[in-house]
């Protein structure tokens, strides 16, 4: 669980040191542009090096028709963040010597790593290292790092080497066929230079033609006696210092970075060379204490939105505020790149790109920072051109956006999961409908909004059928519950089909020149609301329960008495071909239908959906605690929903599923403000129109939140009483109209509306999980019976 005594920080001691991979994807710094894992400054001991920029990476060929001809992986950028120390010859490195005190601290309101650690040599000479790193939030390309190192005790000799290292050696993960592919160096040197203290160096990669520059400058501070020199290779420009230090002295470097890549056709060596030393130079210039005062300025604005206030379990503030933060380093308004699923933490799943963002990260920055998010969908609106190149090469209409991708192309080589996850594609347009209807940006949706919404509504039109009966199936697809592939009828599917249907077709009536420019008739957009009417949606009338698909009730039980703690995830333990054919559900698939499309099912048959998939769904996946949270928060089981809330917020802080090495988990830090804002304050926004059905559990006392609608500051408070709505910033002649538990409200900057909580619905026992997969019972912990 996190360490930290005040709701904003989170801490890691000697005593963690065993955990530091986990430890550098936490203490990530990113920017949407430049990402920094959270590794010790002298690059030793360390579990993954990683110095990341958005879409930076090598592609390798694959093979297979309709598989893809290339795949692309994530790679370093040169690490500008190591610092390495000798004393008296010997290397500092943790893992020898004694630690006197080892302290590492992210500091989530002024946006910063903080670092002090005593260290006594296996010599016996002792040495204090202290570091504050930060990663520019307002300066797209820089970096910077402060550093500075005082014997203990007596004099001693040191020895400093301030690098910038370009194809530092990653370690091997292949334990996990989910472990990111490793190339071992993917970085050719193009140019390098010095110019005293300071150093740039510009690389290319192979196959994906891409060029990144990294420049570094300095300011030192040292006693007279140490010699400064430098080094220079292809591969590294290192700043060294060396000399005797008395008790009382130290040695500061203070290091300024900046980061550009561009396509090897693009910018000159160069120019990207002299561009990447001026923005050092300048940052350099303007010295660290500017830095630090933009990057606290910019976190105070976006955490006066983003806050959540979340009294009764101080664990669970800080881990959400955590998750939180992430959320808002992950991208950039001014940008041209997506969010990856692991942001910029780390390389798992190859930094692609993947259905997280559009399905959990979007929606919540939509309403917390909806710029980043309009940065974000206006990125899958210019690769467009290669989602049509993809529907035509698997002989499909309209647009197929791929399941996982860096550069826009397609990287998914596995057909079950991955081109058979066609849901990405309403996924990606219900993000479009959702941000739209929040801000009531129509600029968005005249410029690309109603694009995508046309093209991924003619995917569904043409892949799917009438039968005789007039309704309308989509079959051989995969839902998000990768247990079961190439089903008919998936609900999510087909569900989240029949909302991009409509809402293309109501972009084409709003939006009449883009429909003219892409050939839109009035027959057309009928044939999309006919196909969305007549969408078929499989219901088992003798259990009471939706199908997750066509069939699925009706497939053997899993046999989980039969299946042990240690088989968990069942997909590194059992055949594919098992897993498919027998009701056993990797992650929320019919309850997350519940939650994305709620008009579509009625309360008693969410209650009964909620139990029945309850007792077959094993959450190994990060994306499912959150969404069974929320529903079963919707449908009254509070306490389960308070435990599976838990279970998303400290995925990655108590690294629940041993993957956190890898990178942070965005969409699992995604779904803990979801459950906070549609669990708890029972937010839906699936019609377009902001409703609340709030309801706490017993170990929050208080829970507030805020959300941007229409360009308005929207705060919810809650406590076990009431409901209290306000415009924090309005003025008297703003409002938003609200649904609280079925009332119609208007929200003025006249002052704020209370309303009563009404009483929890009484939905019976609480449904059971599998044996040994029910959550961990924090409720109870916390306070609750």
């Amino acid at each position: 669980m996190p360490h930290g005594d005040d709701g904003w920080r989170i801490r890691r001691t000697s005593a963690d040191l065993d955990r530091l991979g986990e430890t550098e994807s936490v203490f990530a710094l990113a920017n949407g542009w430049v990402g920094w894992r959270g590794t010790l400054d002298e690059g030793e001991p360390c579990g993954m090096p990683g110095s990341y920029l958005n879409g930076f990476h090598v592609t390798y060929p694959e093979s297979g028709y309709a598989f893809p001809e290339r795949s692309d992986t994530v790679i370093s950028a040169p690490n500008a963040a190591l610092i390495r120390l000798w004393v008296d010859d010997e290397p500092l490195d943790l893992s020898t010597g004694t630690i006197r005190r080892h302290h590492q601290e992210l500091d989530l309101r002024a946006g910063v790593v903080r670092r002090e650690t005593e260290w006594v040599s296996p010599g016996g000479r002792g040495v204090r290292i202290r570091s504050t790193r930060l990663v520019s939030l307002t300066r797209r390309p820089v970096a910077a790092v402060d550093w500075a190192v005082e014997p203990l005790d007596e004099p001693v000799r040191l020895r400093v080497g301030a690098d910038l290292l370009a194809n530092q050696r990653v370690p091997e993960r292949a334990d996990d066929p989910r472990a990111a592919s490793v190339i071992h160096d993917p970085l050719t040197g193009e140019i390098r230079r010095e110019d005293g203290p300071d150093g740039v160096l510009v690389h290319r990669t192979g196959r994906s033609g891409q060029r990144v520059a990294v420049a570094v400058a300095h300011r030192v501070e040292a006693p007279d006696e140490i010699a400064t020199d430098t080094e220079l290779t292809a591969d590294r420009f290192r700043l060294a210092l060396s000399g005797p230090v008395r008790p009382g002295e130290r040695i500061r470097v203070t290091r300024f970075a900046a980061y550009e890549c561009t396509d090897v056709d693009g910018t000159p060596a160069g120019e990207l060379a002299d561009l990447v030393v001026a923005e050092a130079a300048t940052a350099r210039d303007d010295g660290l204490d500017a830095l630090l005062t933009e990057q606290r300025a910019a976190l105070d604005v976006a955490w006066t939105t983003a806050d959540v206030e979340l009294e009764g379990d101080p664990e669970l503030q800080l881990a959400v505020r955590f998750s939180v933060f992430h959320l808002l380093q992950s991208g950039r308004a001014d940008g041209d790149r997506t969010i990856p699923a692991k942001g910029l933490t780390g390389n798992g799943y190859d930094g692609h790109v993947l259905w997280d963002t559009e399905g959990y990260v979007l929606p919540v920055l939509t309403y917390l920072a909806p710029e980043l998010a309009r940065s974000a969908l206006r990125w899958r609106h210019a690769h467009l051109p290669e989602a049509r190149d993809r529907a035509a090469e698997l002989r499909l209409t309209g647009a197929t956006y791929p399941w996982r991708t860096l550069s826009g192309r397609e990287c998914s080589g596995y057909w079950p999961a991955g081109s058979a996850g066609l849901h990405v594609n309403a996924d990606i347009a219900d993000a479009v409908l959702r941000y739209v209807a929040a801000t009531g940006d129509t600029a968005f949706l005249a410029e690309c909004g109603a694009e995508v919404l046309i093209e991924t509504a003619r995917l569904w039109h043409g892949y799917g059928h009438f039968d005789d009966g007039g309704a309308f199936h989509l079959t051989g697809v995969t839902g998000p519950d990768e247990y079961s592939a190439l089903v008919d009828d998936n609900v999510f599917t087909n569900l989240m089909a029949r909302r991009n249907l409509r809402g293309a077709a109501d972009a084409a009536e709003g939006c009449p020149e883009v429909a003219a420019r892409l050939g839109v008739d009035a027959a057309e957009a009928a044939g999309w609301r006919a196909a969305a009417d007549a969408m078929f949606v499989p219901y088992d009338g003798k259990r009471g329960v939706h199908e997750q698909s066509a069939g699925f009730t009706a497939q053997p039980e899993w046999d989980f008495a039969g299946t042990g703690e240690d088989d968990y995830p069942l997909l590194l333990h059992f055949p594919y071909l098992e897993l498919y054919r027998k009701q056993v559900v990797k992650q929320a698939d019919l309850v997350l239908a519940m939650l994305r499309c709620p008009g579509e099912f009625t309360a008693e048959e969410k209650t009964r959906n909620v139990a029945y998939y309850e007792a077959r769904t094993v959450r190994d996946s990060s994306l499912s605690a959150s969404a069974q949270a929320i529903l079963a928060a919707e449908v009254g089981h509070l306490d389960l929903a308070y435990d599976l809330f838990a279970e998303t917020a400290f995925q990655d802080l108590a690294d629940l599923g041993d993957k956190t090495a890898d990178g942070l988990h965005l969409a699992s830090l995604a779904g803990a403000w979801l459950v906070v804002a549609q669990g708890f304050g029972g937010l839906r926004d699936d019609r377009g129109v902001l409703a609340f059905e709030p309801r706490l559990p017993r170990p929050i006392t208080r829970l507030a939140f805020h959300l941007r609608r229409h360009g308005h500051r929207l705060r919810v408070t809650l406590t076990g009483r009431e409901a209290r709505y306000e415009l924090p910033d309005a003025g008297p002649g703003d409002a938003v109209e609200l649904w609280h538990h079925g009332e119609q409200l208007r929200v003025t900057g006249d002052g704020p509306v209370t309303r009563p909580m009404p009483p929890v619905p009484d939905s019976g026992p609480e449904p059971q999980a599998p044996p040994g997969r029910r959550p961990a019972r924090r409720a109870q912990e916390a306070g609750g019976d």
